[in-house]
């Protein structure tokens, strides 16, 4: 495993899923007792999310990391960020939607079992939970600030325009050869998809953990959001 050093569930692993749950949480509980502040702390949050990532962009450049066509940002993560960002900046309603679903079920789901590929906490590791913890922590902010929330039918839409995604990468990971989504084979590191079976059973178990997933997130929103 490439991030032998890091203990899952370990002292570290547990202090960086609280603060990425009491970040947001204290941040929108300001902004709802605040007036005036809910807007400057989406735009700084979001504005650092988009800070972080771009200084990493340098950062694979400057190494060669970025390249054609296995160094590309088009993880699904990658697309979840970006979308967050635009989320935080300027509020598009699909945006927030598809990163609300897509992001509480998928990027947490990295958080918790992170597949790091240098040991921590060198800039790579420490990245990678800013970027993944940001996502998750700006999504919580903008729904618990109530600044955001899913509209009728936004389940269906995210599902349609996730399996889109999904079908693009496959068939750019059938001509190059590579392993976006992990759509061809499992990461190395220990993750939940160890639990679904091999390739390609694990796909087909995890279409229906992911709309299981998505149907329970929209639950406090069924009358609505459903």
């Amino acid at each position: 495993m490439r991030n032998h050093n890091f203990q899952l569930f370990g002292a570290v692993h547990l202090g960086i899923l609280a603060a990425m749950l009491l970040v947001p949480g204290l941040l929108a509980w300001w902004s709802r007792r605040v007036p005036g502040v809910a807007g400057p702390i989406r735009i700084s949050l979001g504005a650092l999310l988009l800070g972080n990532e771009l200084v990493y962009y340098v950062y694979k450049f400057q190494r060669g990391w970025l390249q054609f066509p296995g160094g590309l940002p088009l993880q699904l993560c990658d697309l979840i960020l970006w979308l967050t960002v635009a989320a935080m900046l300027v509020k598009p309603q699909f945006s927030f939607e598809f990163c609300f679903f897509a992001g509480l079920a998928g990027t947490s789901m990295a958080v918790l079992t992170p597949d790091l590929w240098e040991p921590f906490p060198s800039y790579p590791t420490v990245y990678f939970f800013l970027a993944h913890c940001g996502i998750v922590a700006c999504i919580l902010y903008l729904w618990w600030s109530k600044a955001m929330r899913p509209l009728p039918g936004c389940v269906w839409r995210v599902m349609l325009a996730l399996n889109g995604y999904a079908v693009g990468l496959g068939l750019f990971n059938w001509t190059f050869g590579t392993n976006y989504m992990y759509l061809c084979r499992k990461p190395e590191n220990a993750s939940l998809l160890d639990f679904l079976g091999p390739w390609p059973v694990y796909l087909i178990i995890g279409e229906v953990v992911v709309a299981l997933l998505f149907s329970l997130l929209a639950f406090p929103f069924r009358r609505r959001a459903a």
